[in-house]
């Protein structure tokens, strides 16, 4: 386990452990009070935890509340359940809607983690007089010549540093990942140990705010324009049929196409303002140099410096599923590019490019951005 760097003693330390009602999240706050800290456990209330919400491997749900509110009892540690419903659909489910309406495939987590969880969480924790904020994440965070770094964790199942890429770096120095050096066995275990009756619940899976994963019955009652049928246009000009709404569809796509041709067929890209769903063959799709926009810089230096000239050399990934790849990160003109050396297929606007040092110490995250255009060869000039 991760030490907390803490420079007073456990006693004197007060820890907020942001409880989700999962096996992670209750480890974490166990951990902590077993070792000797004041352990607060706040969970926040971020979506209607009505029947809609109630199904197995939601998060925030009425039933993930009630877990966290028992698990805290079981240890003994206060708890607090903030309703951030309102805050939480204008800054993750709003901009999730609009980006599909606009052609674009969105990573809602991010955003919650960069907004909801830490942005406002750590106000509250702040606010109740915490020395820092404690969260079930599989990152680690460790003091490199005084200023604190972010890490992929141990176990590489569970990376979810993709997921953090956007953590700031004041953010980080209040930030603590006490999972980062284990893994989801031994954390399985201690919630065993620990006698918490949520050790052999599932892993949320699905987006929270989205019922059984269907997430176009949101968008479609927020944007209701993104429903509307266009065509679906080849690469060579040809109409092959009709789309009942660009929100249905996501680059790089195969599946329910509802056309009939001679080759196999994807979605290359996505013109919601002229309605059209543009396909064509797999290479098609493939992309070497994305645009970046809301870049995060964590590494050392300023980017703009270290990015300058011939660039940055770094690993990267577009995908948190994909191992990273060699990359090159360049600045011009105010705006941050990154080249994967390899290319990668099916990128889309809305997805998150996120850098890790390459060499000899792959394992720190360097920070990333959210890629606001991708150009595949097929429309490279």
């Amino acid at each position: 386990m991760n030490t907390l760097d803490m420079t007073k003693s456990p006693a004197e330390t007060r820890i907020v452990v942001a409880m989700s009602g999962g096996v992670d999240s209750s480890v974490v706050a166990g951990l902590l009070a077993r070792q000797g800290y004041e352990v607060l456990g706040v969970t926040l209330q971020l979506y209607d935890h009505g029947e809609a919400s109630h199904r197995k491997g939601a998060c925030c749900a009425g039933q993930d509340i009630d877990d966290a509110r028992r698990v805290a009892a079981s240890l003994g540690i206060p708890h607090y359940v903030l309703d951030y419903e309102e805050r939480f659909r204008e800054k993750v489910i709003d901009p999730f809607a609009q980006s599909y309406a606009d052609g674009e495939t969105p990573v809602p987590c991010i955003a919650c983690n960069q907004t909801v969880k830490f942005e406002d969480l750590m106000t509250v924790a702040r606010e109740l007089g915490a020395d820092a904020l404690a969260t079930g994440h599989y990152v680690q965070s460790k003091l490199v010549d005084g200023r604190r770094a972010l890490y992929r964790p141990v176990d590489s199942e569970r990376d979810q540093s993709y997921f953090l890429f956007a953590t700031t770096p004041d953010q980080l120095d209040f930030l603590r990942f006490p999972l980062g050096g284990m893994s989801k066995a031994a954390v399985r275990e201690l919630a065993h140990e620990m006698g918490l009756e949520v050790a052999d619940k599932h892993d949320s899976q699905d987006i929270c705010f989205v019922p059984q994963g269907k997430y176009a019955d949101v968008i479609r009652r927020m944007h209701p324009e993104a429903e509307r049928e266009g065509d679906i246009v080849h690469l060579d000009g040809r109409v092959l049929g009709r789309h009942k709404g660009v929100m249905h569809f996501t680059i790089g796509q195969r599946r329910g196409l509802g056309i009939a041709a001679g080759e196999p067929l994807y979605v290359v890209k996505i013109d919601a303002r002229a309605n059209q769903v543009i396909v064509g063959g797999y290479e098609a799709l493939k992309t070497h140099t994305v645009r970046l926009r809301n870049v995060n810089w964590l590494g050392e230096g300023k980017l703009e410096a270290v990015a300058a000239g011939n660039g940055l050399s770094v690993e990267a990934k577009v995908r948190s599923t994909r191992a990273p790849q060699p990359a090159v990160i360049q600045v011009r003109d105010g705006e941050v590019f990154a080249t994967l050396i390899a290319g990668e297929h099916g990128i889309s606007p809305g997805q998150a490019c996120v850098f890790y040092a390459d060499g000899e110490n792959t394992s720190e995250v360097l920070g990333g951005g959210f890629i606001a255009e991708a150009v595949p060869a097929a429309f490279a000039a």
